[in-house]
């Protein structure tokens, strides 16, 4: 069969010409005609989004597979390697897993509104890691739900063809598996700003360090109920939780602590907090989402639960 036979066949042709789809997965140079089907990427110093500084940027273009395998390049090269109980030479484990990075991304390319004329962004911080796709979530689908592996496909014939393509399941279990291996993600569907924002918190040690550590400074701000730059105060649950915890706990034990039974919710909105500012940390940091992974307090945790004690005294 001719070329253009076979492409029209596989949805990604009509005649001589290309589909979005044929040109996203198979152009040499998409944004030529598409200049806006790119990733913008910056990495900032600080916390904020104004500073006028930055430590890298660049402009990803290129096929899908070339914008995944430049972003997630990108990414690595910006957060730091830590050793977790390995051995002295060696380079270390990325402070984030990597397969949440995998597993995010592919999810950005595949299943943004490519109706909408905007770039993909994302932006690295010194506490956490941003991914924004223009437009927000199909239909009745919401962040809860995406949680769980439902999905909608917004571009079948994309999504039918990227699975041979880049690490690509179609099966929605993507943001539920970076959520098993990275805990501390938060999801935000704007339907008014018409995008979808990913937020990926880093381990608290990994932004520069001026004065007293983060650690510290945010345990001393939460224990004055004051708003710190990892997240705000620490709410009653979470009090309650730290003065409760004595060892190494499971999930479901600190859950029942608290009377909790919804375990995404748990981690999101109480466990997650507790990591990002240091006072909480896993047993198994390698394998967050190992079944035999257990939570215990650290020396900044021991001091605040001491401190809550001598209070409430």
């Amino acid at each position: 069969m001719e070329t253009t036979r076979i492409l029209e066949n596989l949805g990604l042709a009509n005649g001589d010409t290309p589909n979005l789809a044929g040109l996203l997965l198979f152009g040499q140079a998409p944004q030529r005609l598409r200049p806006a089907f790119d990733i913008k990427a910056v990495a900032f110093p600080g916390t904020v989004l104004h500073d006028r500084h930055y430590l890298d940027s660049e402009d990803i273009d290129g096929n899908l597979l070339e914008q995944y395998r430049r972003s997630l390049a990108f990414i690595k090269r910006n957060l730091h390697h830590v050793q977790r109980q390995q051995g002295f030479n060696t380079l270390g484990q990325l402070e984030v897993p990597e397969e949440v990075f995998e597993e995010l991304l592919v999810n950005a390319l595949i299943h943004r509104d490519y109706f909408v004329s905007a770039s993909i962004r994302i932006m690295i911080f010194a506490d956490r890691i941003e991914l924004i796709s223009p437009g927000h979530l199909p239909d009745v689908l919401d962040t809860e739900k995406i949680r769980f592996g439902l999905s909608n496909r917004r571009n079948p014939t994309l999504t039918s063809h990227a699975v041979r393509i880049l690490p690509y399941r179609g099966l929605g279990t993507g943001i539920p598996r970076a959520i098993d291996a990275w805990p501390m993600i938060t999801l935000d569907d704007d339907r008014q700003g018409n995008q979808f924002r990913v937020v990926i918190q880093r381990a608290v040690e990994s932004g520069p360090l001026s004065g007293p550590s983060r650690d510290q400074a945010g345990i001393e701000s939460a224990a004055e109920g004051k708003e710190t730059e990892t997240g705000p105060p620490l709410q009653q649950e979470q009090v309650t939780l730290l003065c409760r915890m004595t060892g190494d706990h499971a999930a479901a034990e600190l859950m029942s602590f608290i009377g909790r039974s919804n375990r995404s919710k748990f981690r999101e909105q109480v466990l997650a907090p507790l990591l990002a500012l240091g006072v909480v940390e896993m047993t198994i940091p390698d394998k967050p989402n190992s079944s035999k992974q257990r939570y215990r307090l650290t020396a900044a945790g021991r001091a605040l639960k001491a401190e809550q004690r001598s209070s409430d005294d």
